[in-house]
């Protein structure tokens, strides 16, 4: 089925469906409960402290925790010049958004660039930190999701969700 308009926001609602994950016993989709992208965005939104995957130029992964705005469909967030995140996603774009909450998370597969942030973004930042998201203090990346997963914890085979865009 083709993307429909967002729930609120105009903007487009990625496409839904079952992962496949064999050896997971999940259900096929028409037997349990896909999660709506608006529960996605939800919990993107609300999420605190978020954990950013990245890769090494050496191809290791590198996990850390970031502050984070979801806002019009893209994640948001801030990095020393000289971390190592930032010099990893220079070098290769590819990186992974994850949730605080492990029990209901959204795991968000896209690539970053640097931008600077909209009025929008740094007053969403500075509401949820009283924090400036300031390009001064290092550089601002914005992630644009190209995959998400999203589940409940012990209903999983039934709510198990991947999201295209």
């Amino acid at each position: 089925s083709e993307h429909q308009r967002g729930y609120n926001s105009g903007l487009m609602i990625p496409k839904a469906d079952r992962p496949h994950i064999p050896g997971y016993g999940f259900v096929p989709a028409e037997q349990g409960e896909l999660l709506p992208w608006s529960w996605a965005e939800e919990r993107l939104s609300a999420s605190h402290n978020y954990w950013i995957s990245t890769v090494r130029a050496d191809g290791r992964p590198h996990c850390m925790g970031v502050w984070g705005v979801w806002s019009e469909g893209e994640f948001w967030f801030s990095s020393g010049a000289e971390s190592l995140k930032t010099r990893n996603l220079l070098t290769n774009a590819y990186c992974v958004i994850c949730t605080e909450n492990a029990s209901q998370p959204v795991v968000l597969e896209g690539t970053a660039r640097q931008a600077a942030p909209t009025a929008s973004e740094a007053a969403l930042y500075r509401a949820k930190y009283q924090y400036d998201l300031d390009p001064a203090m290092g550089p601002i990346f914005v992630v644009t999701p190209k995959v998400a997963f999203g589940l409940i914890e012990y209903q999983m085979t039934k709510t198990a969700t991947r999201w295209s865009f």
